[in-house]
């Protein structure tokens, strides 16, 4: 057979033979073991190169399906195994330079023209010859091969980046980088690599790596870490080319030694010129189109400098690395712009450009590029020009709409203030006052360039030369209508932090020079004059600002100062707040002259301003004299404000006030600041509670209420940043409402009752308006009516506002009533009479039921029926209000707001009066338009609010209007008739959680029932007469509503929790030989109903397959019921001996065998698994129900097993279930025999050598698998905690000391490296307990096994070092979790420590492993002071020759380290202790 086919070259190179034959032949000749010829594989791949040669040298006409054949056969050589094992056997394989030459050529063809064809094939050559190391070796033998190949691979990416095969594109791309720069980093001549990369690579890399980070490619056409990788190679790949440190010299001939003038002519034929050489390439306008050119220019040059610093700067070389800033900024296009020629730039190039200076001047800033002094002294200040000129520049061209405009601006007063005092004017107006800035984002950069300019002048002690520059712009000629305030939130913080931080004598500075410019340049033409107007407003603003804030003067302020104080204070009432106040008076037909609203703005924001300013110095500085008062003795006969502003007549404050009422503006929210400032000022005086001070008082909250009663009810959804000088007409109703709000205490003792309810209303509308807004993913920390009344409710004083609370309260249930009412199915004047209480006002509650529980009997029950009996028959029959499901909403959105309130601090009346208002609107017949969910939510809501106000102080006088019985019976009847229409399953989730909900409330009821002790038998026999009509219904066949299998649940949940309840109740009772014969009676009835009910479930299957802890929860309480006193000899005679109480051990036993084979399934339901575990618990102390074959309790601990050795239970729920799998362990071990401990401890100890298991795992060494793999994390944490409690029990219950030492090689092989945090810390804790339990209880193995305990302990502190290590990028969010282990870790040491005798000789070694392992990381200062803390105890045990030992054998990088660990040691620890000893008894 051989011989046939030794002819298939012949046949391959034949003219006659068909090219489809021909490729069939060399497929099979390379697949066949058959087809013997003479060095085969090279044979066949020549014989295809040859063929594409000649096709591509137009030597061989050939179809482009042939050719794309051709192109697939030498793939499949280059990637099949058989090549790869001729290779690793050490065969050769010539590719051939002509084959190479071929794929670059066609890699330039595509990336110049549309043509796809064999694309895909000739990269997956390249690809199969880049990955094999022998093949790549003809790429790397020619360099020039590879830097064609790379440039034209990256030029393919870039203009065609629509391409198929992009994910193949870039994997050929990253393996050529990869041969790349592994070329770069052997070759020896700089020049030849500096031109390769500047030559061939920059432009097509440099794009590349442009459309690579503005996300070209999405992440399904690309993995992120392979656009990441390609961007670092590249970064590599410029850094090992243009940058070199063998090129230090030719920048520095080029431009230190040209600038200079020192290079001579020779030598400059032969300069690199590498900076030009690179900005040359760089703005070559031919590589791309001028759009995309443009942005790659932008994005290149902060990369290039970031480069050029990371290879060059040092302390040296800071004038050359300034040289470079200069040349790549002439790069950028605004550095050419001039003049008009700005608008040339949209705003997208502005921001774009503008990032890059950032990051530029950002860079400069960060690697001490610029010394003031030596750019001063050394070098005529070039650098300091430089930035000149890019402030000229900013600032000509401003763009306050761009935030990368504010940060380079901040950047340049961070290198030198004086770079921008020069234009300090212009640029406080073009980037604060007259700015328009809108956007959160460049509002925050606004305010820190502002912050950046006040802290820098206030540490120079310049701040009033500031303020001067600020007047100045502020009083320029402009347009004052367009100006944005200019005391907004984040400039008034701003200026808040540096008057803080300003001497006084400063602040008065500034305080006069704002005087002076408002008399000289403002006051004196603000009539008739708009603008000036608006200008004294901004003043005033600015004026308010600084008074507010400066440091309050007190009794250690030096007399001179407050001297001075009260003579300013004196001036500026006198000389400006005074003349404005009589401009608003004396001016002339005030409501047409739209400039003088504005001067009265300015007028009250000053007089608010110092009447507060007044006061706050009267009260902290005994020394300073008020100048209001002189004028405090006539208080009495001004009616409306005190002598808070000396000289202001009454008759004065009533025009003012009626002008200011016209509109909502600063005016209008000042004046109701200076009636706030009158009460409180009232309230400080001695005869404050005479009647004229009350009268007052009273005038003055109204007077506050009532001027912005109207805007409050216009419901704005404007937001105020809390600030006086932007209140205006759309912010003033939030502005006026936080003023109420924030002076609750103060006013709502003085409002009249109509005023209280005013407020009430506005505060509950506002609440219900919030429900349907929602706030946007960025916003701003403004004030709302919405949040401010949100902070009301949820407010723990809102209760003690009294008043206010009982009006809304009432609110609340008028508001509800209202939608309840108009549900009303009948006529209104019976509806009133037969729920009076949805009609009762506030004035009506109190009274009412005041009067009701006055005609209480003796024994304080008064004789009720009338009312439970009316809502009984309401609810039996059809009650008068039915809900639909628009009305359903809207009481939900009462309901939510009443759930926010305490409603456990009620007074009686209230209470209720709530009771019964939720009662009725719980049993409201509900429509068919009511959706099922939305149904259940709303029950749900009632009865958590009925649980929530029984659980309040005045829960007893509800039961002075209703029976227990009679609530418990409204409730059930309600609700049987309610679930006969729901439509939803037994089994749905929302379902359940509504039974846990009434299971709750009636659980409640019962409970308080029996600790009142409020006729119990009367009320206990009530309800098992109710719960018996179901009961009887079912056994006799009857249909009722109870009888769904909604309502066999509801049933079920009833009885189950009057079981609860009643049997301890009786069992307690009769241990104390207290018990009463008819409870005991009505529990065994009970326990009958319960048990039939649940039986007749199960038997019916209504529960479906799974077991709802409604059930489960059943089962236990019946069980646990059984054991209560059986029935009395009553019900026993009256139930005859057929019907006496049947045994349900048949049941329990059925319940018990189908727990034990589905508990794992329960594990995912934590109510469930709960009540089958207690059930399970209590079968298993009930011995006479144990099934004949078969140990309980074995059976038990394996299910148990099972379920902890579930894969599908999280170690969260185990976690969960952690104290309930504990009590029944208890149990069954307090029962069990020795033979059933032993199984158990067998069972144990097996799961705990997994440590081979650990071992076989490889996979678990990587980060991945660990991540895919979680069980073993799982698994780790219990064996850990059963190993601890094991070795906690002592050397009496493990006696032999080479058991104890498995724990040790079981704690190496815990994983504690790749965990997150919180996985880290559980880790780490459970292994520091075994270490620790080991320590303190076994003190005879730790004779012997110190080193290998020491070998655990330190793979501890390791890890601490390495989690608490400083990360280049991440929060330090998780750093609580290090910083708890390195505590722990502190702590091992202070125990280790504590046994000097057995660790002395090891501390020496134990210092050097730590002080090795420490210098290898930078940890966070926190982590390394507890460590090093540790550190310090072991040190104590070190004596001098071990010291000296350490000094000797560390390596010198470390002896470093340990030098100053040591010189700490002796300067903090050493030297403190020694003090203490010194001064110790």
């Amino acid at each position: 057979m051989a011989a046939v086919y030794s002819g298939i070259s012949f046949k391959l190179k034949s003219k006659t033979t068909s090219w489809e034959d021909k490729l069939k032949l060399a497929h099979f000749a390379w697949i066949s073991h058959q087809c013997v010829l003479p060095n085969k594989e090279q044979v066949l791949l020549d014989w295809a190169r040859q063929s594409l040669i000649a096709f591509y040298k137009k030597k061989l006409e050939l179809k482009e399906d042939i050719v794309e054949r051709l192109w697939m056969y030498i793939d499949n050589i280059l990637h099949s195994r058989r090549l790869q094992n001729l290779l690793k056997n050490g065969k050769t394989i010539n590719l051939q330079i002509s084959l190479v030459k071929i794929i670059n050529e066609r890699v330039a063809e595509f990336s110049l023209s549309e043509s796809r064809r064999s694309m895909c094939a000739v990269l997956s050559c390249c690809r199969g010859i880049l990955s094999t190391g022998a093949l790549a070796a003809i790429y790397t033998a020619r360099q020039e091969l590879l830097v064609a190949l790379l440039s034209q691979l990256c030029w393919l990416a870039c203009r065609q980046p629509a391409v198929a095969q992009v994910a193949q594109l870039f994997e050929v791309i990253h393996l050529a980088l990869g041969h790349y720069l592994l070329i770069q980093h052997q070759q020896v001549n700089p020049r030849r690599a500096f031109g390769e990369v500047a030559g061939h690579l920059l432009q097509p890399c440099l794009v590349l790596r442009h459309l690579l980070s503005g996300g070209t490619w999405t992440q399904g056409q690309l993995r992120l870490a392979l656009s990441r990788d390609i961007r670092s190679q590249i970064e590599a790949m410029l850094r090992g080319g243009a940058f070199q440190p063998e090129l230090l010299s030719s920048y520095n001939e080029e431009l230190l030694d040209q600038q200079q003038g020192d290079t001579k002519i020779g030598a400059m034929k032969n300069l690199l010129a590498p900076l030009d050489t690179l900005i040359a390439r760089l703005l070559d306008p031919g590589y791309c189109e001028p759009p995309l050119r443009a942005a790659v220019v932008a994005d290149s040059v902060a990369l290039l400098y970031k480069l050029f610093l990371d290879a060059y700067v040092r302390e040296g070389n800071q004038l050359l690395c300034f040289q470079v800033l200069p040349r790549l900024f002439g790069c950028l296009r605004i550095s050419q712009l001039e003049g008009e020629h700005a608008s040339a730039l949209a705003t997208a190039d502005w921001t774009s450009e503008l990032l890059v200076v950032e990051q530029l001047l950002t860079s400069v800033a960060s690697s001490n590029i610029y010394n003031i002094a030596a750019d001063r002294i050394r070098h005529g200040e070039v650098q300091f020009h430089f930035y000149r000129r890019v402030a000229e520049l900013l600032i000509n061209h401003s763009q306050a709409a761009v935030p990368a405009w504010f940060r380079c601006l901040k950047a340049l007063m961070s290198l030198n203030h004086l770079i921008l005092e020069p234009d300090l004017d212009d640029l406080l107006a073009s980037a604060w006052i007259d700015a328009e800035v809108t956007d959160f984002r460049t509002r925050r950069a606004q305010e820190a360039l502002i912050h950046t300019l006040f802290q820098t002048y206030v540490k120079l002690r310049q701040a009033p030369r500031l303020f001067e520059e600020i007047l100045g712009v502020l009083c320029r000629p402009a347009a004052e209508a367009l100006r944005q305030p200019v005391l907004a939130a984040g400039p008034s913080r701003v200026l808040r932090e540096c008057l803080l931080e300003l001497p006084p004598s400063q602040v008065l500075d500034t305080w006069s020079l704002v005087l002076e410019k408002f008399q000289s340049l403002v006051l004196p033409y603000l009539q008739g004059d708009a603008d000036m107007a608006l200008k004294s407003l901004s003043l005033s603003s600015l004026l308010h600002c600084v008074m507010f804030n400066m440091r309050s003067l007190d009794g250690g302020t030096p007399v001179p100062v407050i001297r001075r104080m009260r003579c300013t204070m004196d001036r500026t009432f006198q000389e400006l707040v005074k003349p404005l106040l009589d401009l608003v008076m004396d001016a002339p037909r005030p409501e047409q002259e739209p400039w003088l609203r504005t001067v009265c703005d300015s007028a009250l924001l000053l007089s608010h301003t110092w009447a507060q300013v007044d006061a706050m110095l009267s009260i902290n500085c005994s020394q300073y004299r008020s100048a209001s008062g002189a004028l405090r003795d006539v208080a009495a006969e001004i009616a409306d404000l005190p002598s808070l502003l000396p000289g202001v007549e009454t008759h004065h404050w009533k025009k003012i006030e009626q002008f200011t009422a016209q509109f909502d503006s600063i005016g209008k929210y000042c004046l109701e600041q200076l009636y706030l400032q009158k009460m409180k000022r009232t309230l400080m005086e001695p005869g404050f509670q005479s009647e004229e001070a009350l009268c007052s008082l009273r005038r003055a909250a109204a007077c506050i209420l009532g001027s912005g009663r109207e805007s409050l009810n216009r419901r704005t959804t404007a937001s105020w940043d809390g600030q006086v000088g932007t209140v205006s007409a759309v912010t003033y109703p939030v502005a006026h409402w936080h003023l109420i709000v924030s002076n609750l205490a103060i006013l709502v003792s003085y409002l009249c009752p109509d005023d209280v309810r005013s407020l009430a209303s506005v505060l509950l509308r506002s609440l219900l308006m919030s429900k349907g807004q929602e706030s946007p993913a960025e916003e701003e920390p403004d004030i709302t009516l919405e949040k401010i009344s949100s902070a009301v409710l949820h407010s723990p004083h809102f209760p003690e506002l009294q008043p206010l609370h009982c009006a809304f309260l009432m609110c609340l249930t008028e508001g509800c009533a209202s939608v309840l009412c108009s549900g009303a199915r009948g006529d209104p004047s019976l509806l009133s009479q037969q729920l009076p209480w949805l009609f009762e006002k506030e004035h009506m509650v109190v009274t009412l039921w005041e009067n009701r529980f006055a005609k209480t009997g003796p024994e304080g029950v008064e004789r009720k029926g009338e009312i439970a009996q009316n809502l009984l028959s309401l609810v039996k029959r059809d009650f008068p209000i039915q809900l639909e499901g628009e009305q359903l909403e809207s009481i939900l959105g009462f309901l939510e707001v009443i759930s926010a309130l305490q409603l456990d601090s009620l007074l009686a009346p209230y209470h209720v009066h709530y009771f019964l208002f939720l009662l009725s609107t719980a049993v409201s017949k509900l429509g068919s338009s009511c959706p099922c969910p939305l149904t259940l939510r709303f029950l749900m809501t009632c009865y958590r609010l009925l649980g929530s106000l029984q659980r309040g102080k005045s829960a007893r006088s509800v039961l002075k209007v209703l029976y227990v019985s009679e609530i418990f019976e409204i409730t059930l009847t309600s609700l049987f008739k309610a679930s006969s229409r729901f439509s939803i399953d037994v089994d749905d989730p929302s379902w359940l959680e509504f039974l846990h909900v009434i299971g709750t409330f009636l659980e409640q009821l019962l409970q308080m029932l029996i600790q009142m002790k409020l006729s119990l038998v009367l009320n206990f026999g009530k309800i098992v007469a109710f719960l018996r009509k179901p009961y009887t219904e079912a056994t006799s066949g009857k249909q009722a509503e109870a009888q769904t299998p909604l309502g066999q649940q509801l049933l079920l949940v009833s009885l189950t929790k009057l079981c609860q309840v009643l049997g301890p109740f009786v069992t307690e009772r009769k241990q104390r030989h207290e018990a009463s014969e008819a409870l005991s009676e009505l529990l065994q009835e009970a326990v009958l109903q319960t048990g039939a009910s649940l039986q007749l479930c199960w038997a019916r299957g209504a529960w479906g397959q799974r077991r709802p802890s409604t059930v489960l929860q059943a089962a236990g309480v019946l069980l646990e019921a059984e054991g209560a006193p059986r029935c009395g000899p009553r019900l026993a005679a009256s139930l005859g001996t057929a019907e006496r109480l049947p045994s349900h051990a048949a049941f329990y036993r059925d319940v018990y065998s189908q727990l034990l084979s589905g508990l794992p399934a329960l594990a995912g339901d934590p109510q469930s698994f709960q009540a089958a575990l207690r059930f399970l618990t209590l079968f298993l102390l009930a011995p006479e129900l144990h099934p004949e074959k078969g140990a309980v309790f074995i059976s038990m601990f394996h299910s148990v097993r099972r379920v902890l050795a579930d894969p599908a239970v999280s170690g969260q729920v185990l976690q969960d279930l952690e104290p309930h799998l504990g009590a029944l362990f208890t149990q069954m071990l307090e029962v069990g025999t020795t033979e059933d401990f032993r199984t158990v401890m067998r069972h144990i100890l097996q799961g705990l050598d997994v440590s081979n298991v650990w071992k076989a795992d490889v996979q678990l060494q990587n980060r991945e698998a660990c991540q895919e793999q979680p069980l073993p994390l799982a698994v780790v944490g219990p064996i850990l905690d059963v190993l601890a409690a094991l070795l906690r029990q002592g050397e009496g219950a493990i006696s032999n000391p080479q058991h104890v030492s498995l724990a040790f090689s079981i704690l190496l092989t815990v994983p504690l490296d790749h965990l997150k945090p919180p996985e880290y810390g559980s880790i780490f804790l459970r292994v520091h307990s075994v270490l620790f339990s080991i320590l303190q209880c076994h003190p005879k193995v730790m004779l012997k096994a110190i080193p290998s305990f020491l070998n655990c302990f330190n793979r501890l502190v390791f890890s601490v070092m390495h989690e608490g290590r400083q990360k280049d990028k991440g929060s330090t969010g998780d750093l609580s979790v290090v910083l708890e282990c390195a505590r722990l870790v502190e702590r091992m040491y202070s125990h280790i420590v504590a046994q000097a005798e057995e660790f002395t000789v090891f501390s020496p070694f134990m210092v050097a492993q730590y002080v090795a392992e420490v210098q290898k990381v930078t940890l966070y200062p926190a982590v390394k002071d507890l460590l090093q803390e540790g550190i310090y105890l072991l040190l104590d045990l070190c004596i001098e020759p071990d010291i000296q030992f350490l000094r000797a054998a560390l390596q010198p990088g470390a002896r470093d380290v340990f030098k100053e660990l040591y010189n700490d040691y002796t300067k903090y620890h050493k030297a403190k202790h020694e003090g203490e000893r010194r001064y110790a008894a």
